[in-house]
C-alpha cells in the first residue's frame, strides 16, 4: 500500500494539494532553470548566433519529448486511480508497462533525434549561418535522451503516488550539477553549443539513475522488478487510451509552435535570439500551473478512484484560481522587467527589442493560458482525455496555422507571433468554460 502521507483521498484538500504542488514548482524552477543556463551561458560566452541556434532547436525537442511526456502523464493518471482504489496487481502492471514503454521510446527518440536533425532543421527554414550550432546542439541533446525519457518515466511513477518529494531532491542535484557542466564544457573545453547539450544529457541520465534507485528500494506498490519490466496488454491499452490523447495534445501543440518558429526564422537570427531568449523566460510563468496542473491531475485521479466527488470538487475550487493568480503574477513581472531580464542572455539592442516587444503582448494574458493548462489536466484526471485534445488541436494548432498560412503570406510581421498566442489562449479557455459547466450539469463531479 502507498503510504498514507502521499495518499491524496484523506486529509485537508489544501494541504494536500499545496504539499504536492510546492516541491513540483520548485524542482521545475530547478529544471527550467538549468534550460535557461543552456541560453544563458551559450548567449554571454559563445554569441548571438549560438543563442540563435540553441533557440531554433527547441520546438523540435518540445514536440519530440512532449509526445512521450504525454504517454506518461497517461500512465500516472492510471497509477493514480489504481492507487486510490487500493488495487496492487493493477499498480504493479501500469508501472512495469510504463517502464517498457520507456525502453521502446529511448531507443527510438535517440535514432531519430541524431539521424534526422539536419532534415528536420531544414524544414524549419533554419538560417544557414545557424544551420551547423544548430544541428551539433540537436544531435548531443538526443544522444542523452535516454536520460530524458527515464527520467520522466520515473518521475510519473513517483508523483502518480502523490510522491513529489524525491523527484524534487533529485532534480536539484542534477540541475546544480547542470550548471557547472555547463560553464565548463563552454567555458574551460571550449565545446560550444556541443558542451551545453552533452552538460544537460549527463545531468538527466543522472537524475534517472537517482529515481530508479528510490523504485528499486521502495517497499511501496509502486516498486520497479527489472524482471517484472513488460507490456501488459490490459494496461498497455488503458494507457494508450489516456496517454494517447495527451501525447498528441502536447505534439500538436508543438507542432504548431514549430511553424511558427519556421515563420520566426524568417525575420534573420536577431528574431531567433531575442524571442528565444524570452521564450527561456516564458517558461517560468509555466511553473505555478504546470505544479497544480500535475497536482490536480493526480488528487482527482485518487479520489476519483476512491469514489469520493466531493474531494474533487473542493480540490477544483482551491487549485484553479490558485494556479491561475500565480501564472498571473509571473507575468506581470515579465512585463516590468522583461529589457533587463532579455538582456542576460545578449545585450544586443535588436535581440532585446524583439524579446520585449514579445513581452509586451504576451506578458499579461497568462491567466488565460493558466486556465487552460487547469482545465485539461482536470480533465484527464476525470477520466476525459479526448476533450483537452480536440479543444488544444483546434485553438492551439490549426487556428494558429491557419493564421500562418493565411494572414501571415498577406502581413509578414513580427507582431503576427507575438499575438496569435493570447487570442489563441482566450478561444481555448472559453470553449473550456463552457465543457466545464456542461460536466457539471451531467453531475461528472
Amino acid at each position: 500500500m502507498a503510504k498514507a502521507e502521499f495518499l491524496m483521498t484523506e486529509g485537508s484538500v489544501r494541504k494536500k494539494l499545496i504539499g504536492f504542488a510546492v516541491p513540483i514548482f520548485v524542482g521545475h524552477l530547478f529544471q527550467q532553470l538549468y534550460n535557461t543556463v543552456d541560453s544563458l551561458v551559450v548567449g554571454r560566452l559563445v554569441g548571438a548566433s549560438a543563442l540563435a541556434a540553441v533557440s531554433s532547436t527547441a520546438g523540435l525537442i518540445y514536440i519530440m519529448v512532449g509526445f512521450f511526456m504525454g504517454f506518461s502523464s497517461g500512465a500516472g493518471v492510471i497509477i493514480a486511480n489504481d492507487l486510490g482504489a487500493g488495487d496492487e496487481t493493477a499498480v504493479h502492471k501500469t508501472v512495469h508497462s510504463t517502464v517498457a514503454m520507456g525502453l521502446v521510446f529511448s531507443v527510438l527518440l535517440t535514432a531519430v533525434g541524431i539521424l534526422a536533425s539536419p532534415v528536420m532543421l531544414r524544414w524549419l527554414d533554419t538560417p544557414a549561418d545557424v544551420m551547423p550550432e544548430a544541428v551539433t546542439y540537436l544531435r548531443w541533446y538526443f544522444a542523452g535522451s535516454v536520460g530524458l525519457v527515464f527520467y520522466n518515466t520515473f518521475m510519473a511513477i513517483l508523483q502518480a503516488s502523490g510522491d513529489s518529494r524525491h523527484p524534487l531532491y533529485y532534480l536539484i542535484f542534477s540541475s546544480l550539477l547542470n550548471v557547472v557542466l555547463d560553464y565548463s564544457f563552454i567555458r574551460f573545453f571550449h565545446m560550444g553549443v556541443a558542451g551545453a547539450a552533452l552538460a544537460t544529457a549527463l545531468s538527466q541520465v543522472i537524475s534517472a539513475i537517482l529515481a530508479l534507485r528510490r523504485l528499486l528500494k521502495t517497499d511501496e506498490m509502486i516498486r520497479v522488478q527489472p524482471r517484472s519490466v513488460r507490456f501488459h496488454k490490459d494496461k498497455l491499452k488503458q494507457i494508450v487510451h489516456f496517454g494517447l490523447p495527451s501525447a498528441l495534445q502536447g505534439s500538436v501543440i508543438d507542432l504548431s509552435n514549430l511553424m511558427i518558429q519556421g515563420y520566426i526564422n524568417s525575420f534573420g537570427s536577431m528574431a531567433m535570439a531575442g524571442i528565444g531568449a524570452y521564450g527561456k523566460l516564458e517558461g517560468f510563468t509555466f511553473l505555478p500551473v504546470g505544479s497544480f496542473s500535475m497536482a490536480l491531475s493526480t488528487f482527482i485521479s485518487q479520489n476519483r478512484g476512491a469514489g469520493k466527488k466531493d474531494r474533487v470538487r473542493a480540490g477544483m475550487r482551491f487549485a484553479f484560481p490558485a494556479a491561475v493568480l500565480l501564472v498571473e503574477f509571473v507575468g506581470l513581472v515579465l512585463f516590468l522587467f522583461s529589457p533587463a531580464l532579455i538582456s542576460l542572455f545578449n545585450d544586443d539592442p535588436e535581440v532585446v527589442a524583439y524579446g520585449v516587444q514579445r513581452a509586451n503582448i504576451c506578458a499579461l494574458f497568462y491567466f488565460l493560458m493558466g486556465f487552460s493548462h487547469m482545465t485539461s489536466a482536470a480533465l484527464r484526471g476525470l477520466g476525459k482525455p479526448t476533450a483537452p485534445t480536440v479543444v488544444m488541436l483546434v485553438c492551439w494548432c490549426l487556428v494558429r496555422v491557419g493564421v500562418l498560412l493565411t494572414v501571415g503570406k498577406v502581413w509578414h510581421n513580427i507582431l503576427l507571433v507575438c499575438w496569435i498566442y493570447p487570442i489563441t489562449w482566450g478561444l481555448s479557455a472559453a470553449v473550456y468554460v463552457c465543457y466545464l459547466f456542461y460536466l457539471r450539469k451531467k453531475n461528472v463531479f
